[in-house]
């Protein structure tokens, strides 16, 4: 099954492979006890892009992600099954450690968005929408965070999502 997020532009660069294009992978996590989103870029050095019009925060502008050796082991795209990322985040700042740490004390989980960006074009995510996720279990130390995230678990989610109340609405009760 193939992606259908990706843009003809990665998927170019993924098929022809051409020396002169750098694929760039970026992960975004947002959680409310965060001053503001923890941006990464796999890189040695920033890398500023510009977010997708629907992003949660700071949308259609241009965001700095600072440089951090991270492994991401994306889910299997298949029909059946709970898809699954795996993040490992090395050598991270005591200010990530800290701020992670002060989120999973919180009843809410922090969301992630992995976004893939071309060096040549840093003007939008090549995958559109990115993939967005809700870490359900973080490990951390004092060199590394491990992170399993997932979708939302939509059987927990109150259908219809609005609750109808008689201050609301008041006709109900007759």
């Amino acid at each position: 099954m193939t992606d259908t997020t990706l843009k003809e532009a990665i998927k170019e660069a993924y098929a022809s492979a051409p020396d002169d294009e750098i694929i760039v992978y970026t992960i975004e996590m947002r959680h409310p006890a965060f001053t503001q989103p923890l941006r990464v870029v796999r890189d040695h050095k920033s890398f500023t892009g510009t977010l997708e019009a629907s992003a949660p925060e700071n949308a259609g502008e241009a965001v700095e992600f600072l440089p951090y050796a991270f492994d991401l082991e994306l889910p299997e795209i298949a029909e059946s099954g709970k898809p699954e990322i795996v993040l490992t985040i090395d050598n991270v700042s005591r200010e990530i450690v800290t701020s992670i740490e002060a989120a999973v004390r919180t009843p809410y989980l922090i969301e992630i968005t992995y976004r893939i960006y071309l060096m040549s074009d840093p003007s939008g995510p090549q995958n559109d929408p990115p993939m967005t996720m809700v870490i359900n279990t973080v490990e951390t130390d004092v060199f590394r965070v491990t992170a399993r995230a997932g979708f939302a678990d939509l059987s927990k989610t109150a259908y219809p999502r609005k609750t109808y109340t008689l201050d609301q609405f008041p006709s109900l009760s007759s």
